[in-house]
């Protein structure tokens, strides 16, 4: 099993950028797919994007070319930097991983894109 923390969510303008944090409790070289999702208030949550440990992604139409993942072995994080953020970006962003047929989540962290 692993334990996932999120953090560096915020207040941003649009246009602008944020970096998101998921540090998870155990190597992630282990961790075949991490994925990030976010929920808008009254929203489903949806896909934003996947990573393969073998250096993979796949993103959202919606985010493609704005958003980019990459994970960090050594400090067995995964990162989530979204670039030329929109008010539409706006909501709870999530880290998940599933082992051994069970989901795992972040407790998740606010992004809020408003001028």
């Amino acid at each position: 099993q692993v334990q996932l923390v999120e953090s560096g969510g915020g207040l941003v303008q649009p246009g602008g950028s944020l970096r998101l944090s998921c540090a998870a409790s155990r190597s992630i070289a282990s961790i075949v797919v991490m994925g990030w999702y976010r929920q808008a208030l009254g929203k489903q949550r949806e896909l934003v994007g996947l990573s393969t440990s073998g250096g993979a992604t796949n993103y959202a139409n919606s985010v493609k070319g704005r958003f980019t993942i990459s994970r960090d072995n050594a400090k067995n994080t995964v990162y989530l930097q979204m670039n030329s953020l929109k008010p539409e970006d706006t909501g709870v962003y999530y880290c998940n991983t599933r082992l051994v047929g069970t989901d795992y989540w972040g407790q998740g962290t606010q992004v809020t894109v408003s001028s």
